[in-house]
């Protein structure tokens, strides 16, 4: 690590401790100003921040802090997403044990024990790479807040009949053994065996395919296609299911494909949701074979796990001759998003959110919403349309949001907790059934942790006193959550209030390495934590800031590098710039010299341009915008340009030079504010904070157009071009740039640049200037 690293580490956290003592980010709870509100994403408490939290976070600090600068009182809370299945995984984990081997109270005491020690190193991670939350404001989706606001939604849905209990073939999580939803779902590749296997019908073999003999036992009937003129002569008639020998009938169903497999399809309870809605279609006696626990319950293979069941069964298929033939396939099938399971359909009674019959007004919610970038709408509408089963909120777990419901079972009567008792926690409260008196059973389980999620605008506001009403200004999130935390707080708002959560939506996309996505098991992983202690937070938000909303970036320390090298021209530029203004009154000066001018005027485009690229969330464009003017033209021309003014002159001339390069470099750091925070505060409070009356550069305005700005009509590019050439010619020579030279250029060209000949002659070391032919002389005496 370089000794500006080793610089910039230190001032890092010098700034950090700044920024915490003087409140620089601190909500201002009287609301005097235009409140911009923002809906965090409360990551989940899994240890510590990983790459694609601080490329997200990042990019939606990018436009906290404009807005902030912009003069809106921002409120950015933080919070925590420590309920549900995630942190139960995350805690048996840390503490090596598993949650169904132990009792449900000393579960959740290790929970919360686990998320008190381990909080505060998990929110310092955000702190290290700038994020500008105000971490006062803080929730976690397990405390007693966002639970009483959880239970009580889901009163008021009930209530409302919204939300209803079924026992009904629910898609189901063997291994973490719980009932999930439709959108905790993920499509994952497997080879397995494809087997085609003998049945009988009175006394003749027909040949059914599959891949999951483990569910012979419980196949209950057999489509045919109505058009297959193979089979429809055992339509209606009973078919022998191999090797366990239970009759099934034949039903002509169009749902049997001709021309896949053997044209012949096994329908068990259950395989799939196909087997789900043929069981309701023909209402067929279901025999469920598998437990919670992923095991079959009954017969000769009870208590082994279904893949061992599949091997056992295919086995004893074999040394049954009732195997046709058997192939190895390659097929997409449902996991579980949390662990990688594959997923069954197994009977419980679970808790639902009606959402199947408002497809229609969840896209049209969605369409009140500005989508950045737009295309992510389409996304969202995809989902909703492909929607096939109503929100499954609960989960048959232990540490989350208790449901906060009793079951009477003796009459079947429900019995909701009263408001003034929430938060509460069903089985350590009792309660009598008002109709019947006998006691009511609390419900074990607990509700989905969307489900509280999805009431983050109402929680944050909650943080203080309910002031933030809704619509929130903007929600930033993944694409890879639009079918969860997107959808399910639109359904929400949508259930209580008729309205939308926010105004606004960003969309981040994900981190790669070398064109392949990060995972563990691919070992392509990098940690934040790890590339911030080899290069600087700002670096980091840098290359954060190289791709726009939606698209995924590669993780390169190309951009890293630069980061540090734009840190290292910013102070360099600033000491320059700095060293210059001692004898400067940091008053404007009488006349504005034209060079002067129109720079100025260069930098007020620059300035409307990346305030409206802001402004639609175009970040990346601001940088590119910014980085650009300040190296081509701040550095590489202007300073150059008007370095022998301030060496060498006196008077109006110097005073506009030195008034120039103070306002723009204020301008310049200001543009640069959002994306590197650390720097630009760092050369702000060492040069500008005696002058200047915000305490940090991050609560002063932004930049808004510099007086003194005129329009350039060609002249500063036709003189850049002319700089440029002329360094060609002394390189091409091998000359010294401090060269002097005789210059000639068109007449047209001297004409037009007139006003600016003395600041020409400076920056090329032209003795005389001459018409004519462009060509550079070296000058001898």
């Amino acid at each position: 690590m370089s000794k500006d690293q080793n610089n910039m580490k230190e001032s890092e956290k010098k700034l950090i401790e700044f920024w915490k003592k003087e409140n620089v980010y601190k909500f201002d709870k009287t609301l005097k100003k235009e409140i911009y509100s923002v809906d965090t994403p409360p990551p989940f408490l899994s240890g510590k921040m990983h790459i694609g939290h601080a490329f997200m976070y990042s990019q939606m600090d990018f436009i906290a802090r404009f807005m902030r600068m912009s003069g809106k009182n921002v409120f950015y809370p933080f919070g925590s997403d420590d309920n549900g299945l995630p942190t139960e995984r995350f805690v048996e984990k840390t503490n090596k044990v598993k949650s169904t081997d132990m009792q449900r109270a000393e579960f959740i005491k290790l929970c919360l024990k686990t998320l008190k020690e381990t909080t505060g190193e998990f929110i310092d991670d955000w702190i290290r790479l700038g994020i500008s939350c105000d971490y006062g404001l803080y929730y976690s989706t397990i405390d007693k807040t966002s639970q009483r606001i959880s239970q009580q939604s889901f009163i008021e849905l009930l209530e409302k009949k919204q939300i209803y209990k079924k026992k009904f073939p629910t898609i189901w999580c063997p291994e973490c053994q719980t009932a999930i939803a439709q959108a905790e779902l993920e499509d994952k590749k497997f080879d397995s065996s494809f087997l085609t296997l003998k049945f009988r019908c009175e006394g003749k073999d027909f040949l059914i395919s599959t891949t999951r003999p483990e569910l012979l036992g419980a196949c209950i009937a057999v489509f045919v296609n109505p058009d297959d003129k193979r089979y429809k002569s055992i339509i209606g008639k009973k078919a022998e299911v191999p090797l366990f020998k239970s009759e099934v009938p034949i039903i002509a169903d169009s749902s049997a494909e001709m021309e896949k497999g053997t044209g012949v399809l096994m329908v068990c309870s259950y395989g799939d949701k196909y087997d789900v809605e043929a069981v309701q279609r023909y209402n067929l006696l279901p025999k469920v074979v598998f437990s919670e626990e992923g095991k079959m319950i009954s017969g000769d293979y009870a208590g082994l796990k279904i893949k061992e069941a599949r091997e056992k069964i295919t086995e004893d298929l074999k040394k049954n001759k009732l195997i046709e033939s058997k192939k190895t396939i390659s097929h997409i099938v449902n996991v579980h998003d949390k662990c990688g399971t594959e997923i069954e359909f197994i009977p419980t009674a679970q808790w639902f959110i009606k959402i199947i019959d408002k497809k229609k007004e969840m896209i049209d919610q969605g369409e009140k919403i500005r989508w950045s970038p737009e295309f992510m709408f389409k996304r969202y509408r995809n989902w909703v349309e492909g929607l096939e089963w109503d929100w499954n909120i609960s989960r048959n777990r232990s540490f989350g949001v208790p449901i906060p419901v009793w079951n009477c079972e003796k009459c079947g009567e429900i019995i909701l907790a009263e408001k003034k008792e929430l938060p509460v926690d069903p089985l350590q409260k009792k309660k009598k059934c008002p109709k019947c008196k006998s006691d009511a059973v609390g419900e074990s389980m607990v509700l989905d942790t969307w489900a509280t999620s999805s009431l983050t605008p109402q929680i944050a506001s909650e943080l203080i006193g309910g002031k933030i009403k809704i619509p929130y200004s903007l929600r930033p999130q993944g694409h890879d959550i639009i079918r969860t935390w997107a959808f399910y707080t639109i359904v929400k708002s949508y259930l209580h209030k008729k309205e939308i959560p926010w105004k606004d939506i960003i969309i981040t996309g994900n981190v790669s390495l070398n064109g392949e996505k990060m995972s563990k098991s691919r070992g392509n992983v990098i940690s934040p934590q790890e590339v911030m202690k080899k290069f600087s937070a700002d670096a980091m938000r840098f290359w954060a800031a190289s791709s726009k909303l939606g698209g995924d970036l590669d993780y390169s320390e190309k951009e890293l590098i630069a980061g540090e090298k734009m840190i290292k021209k910013l102070i360099n530029a600033s000491n320059f710039v700095f060293m210059n203004l001692n004898d400067w009154n940091f008053k404007r000066p009488e006349k504005i010299e034209k060079t002067d001018g129109i720079f100025l005027g260069k930098l007020n485009e620059v300035i409307k341009t990346s305030t409206d690229y802001f402004q639609n969330y175009e970040f990346s464009r601001a940088k590119q915008e910014a980085e650009n003017f300040f190296r081509q033209m701040f550095c590489d021309n202007y300073l150059e340009i008007i370095k022998k003014r301030i060496y060498n002159e006196k008077g109006n001339s110097k005073k506009s030079a030195q008034y120039t390069i103070y306002h723009s470099l204020l301008s310049i750091l200001k543009l640069f504010a959002p994306i590197m925070p650390f720097a630009t505060e760092e050369i702000y409070q060492k040069n500008f904070r005696k002058y200047e009356k915000n305490k940090s550069i991050h609560n002063s305005k932004w930049p808004e157009k510099i007086e003194g700005g005129r329009i350039s009509d060609g002249i500063l590019d036709l003189m850049i071009k002319i700089i440029t050439l002329a360094r060609q010619e002394k390189t091409i020579a091998k000359k010294p740039m401090n060269s002097e030279i005789i210059l000639t250029i068109e007449k047209k060209d001297k004409e037009k640049l007139k006003e600016v000949l003395n600041d020409l002659k400076n920056v090329t070391g032209a003795k005389e200037i001459m018409e004519g032919k462009f060509e550079v002389k070296f000058y001898s005496i």
